[in-house]
This record gives C-alpha cells, structure tokens and sequence, in this order.
C-alpha cells in the first residue's frame, strides 16, 4: 500500500466492488498496477474478489467490509486507512441503490435506503478523502452518476433525482477544484448489464431489455480512462451519448413521458398492483 514516502502507484478506494461496474472498475486499475482498497457490505463476496484479482496479478488488495448505508461507516473506513497510513488518490464512489414503482406506493424507508447510499455516502466520503488531496495537490474523484442524472424519471423518480444530485455535485467540485492538482470526474452509464438492473426489477422494463444493456467492462473501461484524463463527464457508448443530447433538443416535459413509456413494465413481476412492494438492488 502506499504510504507518504512509498512511490508506487496511485492508491484507489472503490465502493460496491463486487460485482457490476464497480469489480470491473477495480479489475481494471489493478490491471495498471494500482493498490486497491475495495469496500462493499459482505466481507466473503470481498474475499472472493480480492482473491481473484491477486490471482490475476493485481499489486495490493485491502478489503473493508461496511455497509454504506450506516451514517457511521465513511467516518470508519477513513479512521482505519489513516492508521494504518494508507492514503487515498483516487476516490471511486459507485455503491448503488435503486428501485422501480409508482413513488406513493414505495415505503418511504426504501427511498431514504437509497438516498442514504447514492447521496450521503457519497457525500460523507468525498469530504473526508477530498481534503488530504488538496493538501498533497495530486488525487482523484469518480462519482458513478448516471444518464438518469440528466433528466426525470418516472417510476424511477427518487433514482433520477440522487443521481441528477451526483451529477450536479461531481461538476461543481470540478470547477472549484481547478488549479488544486485534484480533479473530479461523473461517469455517467445508461442501461447496464449489472446485478443492479436484474435483481430490482428493471428488466420487465421496455427500455432495459438485454440486448440495450452496454457490457459492464465496457463502462469500467471507459469511466478508468476518463477518470484519468481528468475528464469533467463521461459518458459511455455512442447510445448513451445519443440519449443525453437528445434531452437538449427535446422539451423537458417531452422528455419525460417519453422516459414514463419507457420505464413502463412489459410484465406484472416487479410489483405486485396496490401493496406497494417493490424489487430493490444494491451494488
């Protein structure tokens, strides 16, 4: 691991690291020669992750296993890496949580699961680890946002709304960054192929079928080079690209019925009418 006076690559903490986007984010900077610090909530699936990425060559693995949804656990993993004198370059936040359902009908303590990961977490763990950057004038931020950040979205409402706060957020630190040697990068996918889509429902959608779904090695790739060039946004794949400009030429009021068809469930599985129980997923 680096430390002050080691030279070795930059350090990477990565959040949700166990599969989707995040393992092969962390597959693709051990691949370069990086130190890695994986978190996610169950410490076997880390393990098992870690296990294979040492196998595969990669330099240091340290594992922490929090569940980001506590309050508590960015203020710990920050306290355990500064004992034990890690320091973080390259900051990547991309645990997340969503669900798809009608907004009154989702319990309110599903929607405040979600914000406590997609915005506090984010939020907690970018003040800690941001400061020590811009002291040592050299570091990193990936914030996995989302092609949702830019737009509305029905049925995915609250969603849209912590990713559009990402967003928002990651392109404001990068402007206030400027000229500190830091710099803070949204990676910003469309429909993936990750355990995200499968397990909360959203493949019964019309809009995230499989064969839309982008290849999640591919938005690693791309949110790895991005992140390395500096780059304020990226967004991955000529699709995406398309969705994104096209809510500059659409009204916003155009652009969201169309997001509510589709969004629109092609099947009954993803809630059962009137009880309000919804699939969620976290990564």
């Amino acid at each position: 691991m680096k430390t002050e006076t080691a030279s070795v690559k930059e350090t990477v903490l990565i959040t949700g690291s166990t599969n989707g986007i995040g393992l092969h984010l962390a597959k693709e900077f051990a691949r370069r020669g990086h130190p890695l610090v994986l978190v996610a909530p169950v410490e076997s699936e880390l393990q098992k992750v870690a296990s294979e990425l040492k196998t595969a060559g990669a330099v240091s693995v340290r594992i922490i296993a929090k569940d980001l949804e506590k309050s508590k656990a960015p203020q710990q993993i920050f306290d355990e890496l500064s004992y034990e004198r890690i320091y973080v370059d390259i900051l990547v936040n991309n645990a997340g949580f969503s669900h798809r359902g009608k907004f009154w009908e989702i319990p309110i303590e599903h929607d405040i699961s979600m914000l406590r990961l997609n915005i506090e977490a984010v939020l907690r763990l970018t003040k800690l680890f941001l400061p020590p950057m811009v002291g040592r004038r050299h570091g990193r931020v990936l914030n996995v946002a989302s092609v949702a950040g830019f737009e509305a979205g029905p049925s995915l409402a609250v969603y849209h709304a912590s990713k559009a706060f990402v967003l928002s957020l990651t392109e404001a630190l990068a402007t206030e960054l400027a000229d500190t040697g830091v710099t803070s990068t949204a990676l910003c996918p469309g429909p993936t192929d990750t355990d995200l889509f499968e397990r909360s429902g959203m493949l019964s959608a019309r809009m995230f079928q499989k064969a839309n779904l982008m290849a999640p090695q591919d938005v690693a790739k791309a949110g790895y080079e991005g992140v390395m060039a500096g780059d304020r946004i990226v967004v991955p794949g000529v699709a995406n690209k398309i969705i994104v400009f096209s809510r500059r030429l659409l009204p916003e009021a155009a652009m969201v019925k169309m997001n509510e068809k589709l969004y629109a469930d092609t099947s009954d599985r993803t809630r059962k009418r009137g009880d309000g129980e919804v699939k969620t997923a976290q990564v």
